[in-house]
């Protein structure tokens, strides 16, 4: 599971080390530049990922993990966590006319900024983007701490469906609500009905609240006249129990 990176502290650490001298040079220089003039983060923004790198910022990390840190996610991090106060203003332009990956790095950095409630408008666009790496970025700290019950479950609804892992995100499973995990079981009784499967993860959710009547449709498909639903159906249940075989409680955190 990708750990949620909790201060501006531990986004510098891992970026300092990943960065050669001339690329660490030049985002000393700019980090100096903001600091004087807010404004001048503007035509520096989109040019991070060209000046530092765009890889993972784990060293070990797979460019195919929409919930990991990139080398420009963090530089971008940065730049804004500089800014202070003054990034609200900044940031809703930067967005607008940034390209994916310079809205994903704003999304990642606003955990980290004294904002409020203020970028809440940018969560809820990525999340209804197709944009997975959006998404997954957009469903940090940040959302966990503003998005209310309704929109939280509809954004993890939103993962599951866009095949984004969702036992990453953060907030799983203290924010999933009854409401919630009603939402995702009869999400996935029509996955079964269409003989599709579902990541075994979803039980994360589930089991959080399990909802008895979305349990008892599942549960009928077993005895489905339709082989393609029973099946579905025998490989989800197997899947939940596994993973309440495997000792780790489902309606627990897992470590």
């Amino acid at each position: 599971m990708t750990e949620p990176l909790r201060s501006s502290e531990e986004v510098a650490g891992p970026l300092w080390e990943r960065l050669e001298p001339g690329p660490a040079g030049w985002l000393r220089e700019r980090l100096a530049d903001v600091g004087e003039r807010p404004e001048a983060v503007r035509p520096v923004f989109p040019a991070v990922g060209r000046k530092i790198g765009r890889g993972p910022l784990d060293p070990e990390g797979s460019d195919d993990d929409v919930h990991a840190w990139t080398i420009d996610d963090a530089g971008r991090t940065l730049l804004l966590a500089g800014l202070g106060e003054r990034a609200a203003d900044e940031l809703p332009d930067l967005y607008r006319f940034g390209d994916a990956a310079e809205r994903r790095g704003l999304l990642r950095a606003l955990p980290y900024l004294p904002i409020g409630d203020a970028a809440l408008g940018l969560v809820d666009d990525a999340i209804r983007t197709n944009d997975t790496s959006l998404i997954a970025a957009a469903l940090g700290p940040y959302a966990t701490e503003h998005l209310d019950d309704a929109g939280y479950s509809q954004a993890v609804l939103k993962c599951v469906f866009s095949g984004i892992p969702i036992a990453p995100l953060d907030g799983i499973p203290e924010r999933v609500t009854p409401d919630g995990a009603r939402m995702l079981a009869a999400f996935v009784h029509e996955r079964i009905a269409a003989g599709r499967d579902v990541p075994a993860e979803v039980w994360l959710v589930i089991d959080r609240h399990p909802p008895a009547a979305e349990l008892q449709a599942i549960e009928a498909e077993l005895e489905s006249e339709v082989s393609d639903r029973r099946r579905a159906a025998i490989r989800t249940l197997e899947a939940r129990s596994a993973k309440a075989a495997s000792g780790e409680p489902l309606n627990e955190t897992p470590r």
